[in-house]
């Protein structure tokens, strides 16, 4: 049936309405267009227009950059316009000036199809050098190589290039659409939690600030998580934030000291909610230049992504899983074999490298067994098949014909096929497996075998993750593989009290294309399950967390939320080499901020009212007398 006209036109109306407008770029300042937006329909037009000098030519013509573009302006040649030519020829390039002229098409021949005002050139009446640019530490130019130091030493400089204008530009508006979603479509309220808090247990090493109270020390807090669950004992119902949050992490490369999480928390929420909430989100807030996301997103166990991908962060873009061949080999007289098969967790785990025989040197073959060996304490045996089907192996005399066949078989192996096989404990096989898995394919594609398609995005859920851990340094010891805030699966809850290791949590984490970019988890919310889990599981001093611990009494609901990684996100999004070029103003690898020397000494009087004395290493004296 058709609409009837006043409702169509009610819907035009309201569909107008609800389009976003375009961005003036012109409104409150001088200029009259960006160097960007000019096109032939702005010819014959007077325009003013403000920039960066880009390139400059024989003082016949010159390239104008700002953020959103590039216009070439046609210096003055007549008698009249002299000071112009002579200004705008002797501009430094990266020299800040104004140019006002008009509008006109380039001569036929002369344009320029690779740059979006290549069609018209502004023929400069008027200039100002607004500010001179002195010689240049490296070229504005995406293209020059420069080493990573000095475009951080100089980043006001490199922030000036179209790679990182993009990069931040498409952050903004991924995080406003974000904000968006989250409050004006979900009622979420953005709450500012504080940056100065107490020390919390477990997780990550947190900066200490001092405070003027003898030997009390503030903490920058790894992430909000104490404030959003309190948010909810204060009945918020869901809160999110753009939050900043610190880790004292050490040299770490492709880490930050400091860095942004998307921060949610929900009352009265489950595992499937909060997955729901954020496939809503990124789809909402995916930038349309980089295709559109699937939903609903796959999920897999913690122990079917060890089991098959080695890794709780499996990069699905790609095969080469790890097979279990055990059975297969269960039979053979092959000694080590036998010897891991002994044990309760013992197991036999291969991978098969397409086309290896072809893509793979010895010499790299050689590489990724060594790697297993210093990581992992891990031997690999090698399986080449060949040409006629048949497979050469240390391994293969000790193996019968069917057993070859059924090996074959369950590795699905074709000719030029290289296996690389494993045994030992269970959890040691399947983590230097997944490593070889994530070696070989650099290796297979920088020798030309196209793998991973650099445009997919393969967003994946990894749940059920053990709710605790051994202790690196004293297995016999336990501590959260989450943090001591997450709730036990709920069929486990009994074990929680009997056989804490066996118990899975409500811990849940998003993983793109092999990274991971969140992670969250259902809340415990009974106090008294909070301190059983600090006290009596982890040994920690529970007085700590005594006023969370005291909260959960007040009538807490139950509660859960996830906090998404947004420098990797974007960097992932935006397919930049590390989180590095997505940041503004990023710390060294070694978390020194090289442009202002950060960090630096203070004097001992200003130490003084902290009640602070350092004792200083005898390079750090002769440092300070120099």
């Amino acid at each position: 049936m058709a609409l009837p006209r006043l409702l169509v036109r009610a819907l035009h109306r309201a569909a107008a309405a609800a389009a976003p407008a375009a961005p003036d770029f012109n409104s409150f300042v001088t200029r009259t267009n960006t160097c960007g937006e000019l096109r032939a329909a702005h010819v014959g037009q007077k325009v003013t227009l403000y920039g960066w000098v880009q390139y400059q030519r024989q003082g016949l013509f010159l390239v104008l950059r700002d953020f959103q573009g590039l216009t070439q302006v046609i210096i003055p040649q007549d008698e009249a316009h002299s000071h112009v030519k002579e200004l705008l020829s002797n501009a430094p390039l990266e020299s800040v000036v104004r140019v006002t002229g008009t509008v006109s098409p380039r001569p036929q021949g002369q344009e320029n199809p690779k740059m979006p005002t290549g069609d018209i050139e502004v023929k400069a009446e008027t200039a100002e050098i607004l500010n001179s640019c002195k010689k240049l530490p490296f070229e504005i130019k995406d293209f020059i190589k420069k080493s990573e130091a000095l475009r951080m030493q100089y980043r006001y400089l490199d922030l000036r290039s179209s790679r990182l204008q993009w990069a931040l530009r498409l952050r903004s508006r991924v995080v406003m659409r974000m904000r968006e979603y989250l409050c004006n479509l979900h009622g979420f309220v953005d709450v500012e939690t504080p940056t100065l808090f107490k020390r919390t247990p477990g997780g990550a090493k947190e900066f200490l600030v001092p405070s003027r109270e003898a030997g009390k020390f503030y903490s920058l807090p790894q992430s909000p998580q104490q404030f959003k669950q309190l948010l909810m004992v204060g009945g918020l119902d869901r809160y999110f934030q753009v939050a900043r949050c610190y880790r004292d992490e050490g040299s770490r490369p492709d880490r930050q000291p400091e860095f942004t999480q998307i921060d949610i928390e929900m009352s009265f929420i489950d595992q499937a909610g909060i997955q729901r909430l954020i496939e809503g989100l990124l789809q909402h807030s995916w930038p349309e230049e980089r295709g559109s996301i699937v939903t609903p997103f796959p999920s897999m166990t913690y122990e079917e992504a060890l089991a098959e991908y080695g890794t709780d962060k499996p990069d699905t873009r790609f095969g080469m899983k790890i097979v279990d061949v055990s059975e297969v080999l269960r039979g053979s007289n092959i000694h080590f074999v036998q010897n891991a098969l002994s044990y309760p967790h013992g197991s036999i785990r291969a991978i098969c490298i397409p086309q290896g025989v072809r893509y793979l040197t010895n010499k790299d073959l050689g590489s990724l067994k060594e790697s297993a060996k210093s990581q992992f304490n891990q031997e690999i045996m090698e399986i080449i098949c060949r040409p006629d089907g048949s497979l050469k192996s240390l391994l293969t005399k000790f193996l019968s014909e069917k057993e070859q066949s059924e090996l074959i078989q369950a590795l699905n192996m074709q000719e030029g096929d290289v296996v690389l096989l494993a045994a030992g404990e269970h959890k040691q096989v399947c983590s230097a497996l997944g490593a070889l898995r994530l070696l070989s394919a650099n290796l297979l594609e920088a020798a030309g075998l196209a793998l991973r398609d650099p445009t997919a995005f393969h967003f994946l859920w990894v749940v059920d993750f053990p709710l605790f851990l051994p202790k690196a340094e004293n297995p016999t010891e336990l501590e959260s593989a989450h943090h001591p805030f997450t709730a036990p699966h709920p069929s486990d809850v009994s074990l929680l009290y009997s056989d804490p290791t066996k118990v899975r949590s409500q811990h849940y984490d998003l993983v793109l294309n092999g990274n991971e970019v969140g992670g969250g988890s259902i809340r415990i919310h009974s106090a008294e399950q909070q301190r059983f889990v600090l006290e009596k599981v982890l040994k920690e001093d529970s007085e700590v967390l005594s006023h969370l611990i005291e909260a959960l009494e007040f009538g807490a609901p139950p509660h859960g939320g996830i906090a998404l990684g947004l420098d990797r996100l974007i960097s992932l999004i935006v397919d930049a080499p590390s989180i590095r070029d997505v940041i503004a103003f990023p710390k060294s690898f070694r978390g020194r901020d090289l442009m202002g020397n950060a960090p630096d000494y203070v004097t001992p009087e200003e130490l003084e009212q902290y009640h602070i004395q350092v004792s200083w290493p005898l390079e750090e004296k002769e440092a300070k007398k120099n």
